[in-house]
């Protein structure tokens, strides 16, 4: 599985799917469970009116409350005896990974709504035979039929009538709205621009690493011999450092030669995804490098 920075995969759910892995957490926390399952996220999703999950399942004529007893009873079965807050099981982060991946690669969507959810949960063999085994309900659901269908009922349920394009919104009342072409669009689809997060307040303050980011900056002020580099153990804040100094740009409180200047991150799970092709996980690397080259 590729690796993706789990918050910024948070960030990356719509309010309904984020609010359900939220409830399903809390469900997981009630129940004493070490860790929030494929279930909980499921059984919580149910609870949510006209989406695009609920759509699927009722063309499907699934029978909601059936799924959700059998979703219930499989709880019952988990083992219990948590007195900490659960983690978020590995099954459940590749589940929001592939659905991430999906909605961005596949469909060309911003957010992850819960038929992306339903999708990449029956396509991947896993999670399908995980949930077919906690209800029977959901055995009739073929992966690429559900995968095609999303394509028809994003954008019709008061879940998904919001952004979800690149560059494109969908509105109950204005209906398409088109925007302008994007001058980046490699940037725009391959990396996170830190600077953006950091002026929108989504990255936190970042303590104890005024040094580091100090010299960062004198590193980077260089004429010659200006690339630095961070390395380290993983846990010892090498990510901090770089979004501390992408809070010192949003703040303006950098050099002259900073200011306004973007801070991107690349996503190294959304440049290889789908990219199987032979050649084209280079062409994706090239066109970012010949959007910074060509960057003001």
């Amino acid at each position: 599985m590729i690796n993706i920075n789990l918050k910024s995969l948070i960030g990356r759910l719509n309010p309904t799917v984020r609010n359900a892995l939220e409830g399903g957490a809390g469900l997981a926390l009630s129940r004493a469970h070490y860790d929030v399952e494929v279930e909980h996220w499921l059984l919580k999703l149910l609870e949510e009116s006209d989406t695009d999950m609920i759509a699927i399942l009722e063309r499907y004529e699934v029978n909601l409350s059936n799924l959700a007893r059998d979703l219930t009873n499989a709880l019952d079965k988990i083992k219990n005896g948590n007195s900490r807050p659960p983690s978020l099981s590995p099954n459940v982060v590749d589940l929001a990974k592939e659905a991430w991946l999906l909605a961005s690669v596949e469909y060309g969507h911003g957010q992850v709504t819960s038929g992306h959810v339903l999708a990449a949960m029956m396509l991947d063999d896993r999670t399908r035979r995980q949930v077919i085994d906690s209800s029977k309900e959901l055995e009739n659901l073929p992966g690429e039929s559900v995968k095609e269908m999303v394509r028809s009922i994003v954008g019709t349920t008061s879940e998904s009538t919001t952004v979800l394009g690149d560059g494109a919104t969908l509105s109950a009342a204005e209906g398409d709205v088109a925007t302008a072409p994007s001058r980046h669009p490699a940037l725009d689809k391959y990396t996170i621009n830190l600077t953006e997060r950091a002026a929108e307040g989504k990255i936190d303050p970042v303590l104890g690493r005024d040094p580091e980011i100090r010299q960062l900056v004198d590193i980077l002020s260089r004429r010659r011999q200006n690339n630095p580099i961070l390395t380290g153990e993983a846990g010892v804040g090498k990510t901090a450092v770089v979004e501390g100094f992408a809070l010192r740009i949003a703040q303006g409180d950098v050099p002259e030669t900073m200011q306004g200047v973007c801070l991107r991150t690349l996503d190294l799970g959304l440049l290889q995804a789908g990219a199987s092709v032979k050649g084209e996980f280079e062409n994706r690397l090239r066109s970012v490098i010949d959007e910074v080259k060509a960057s003001p």
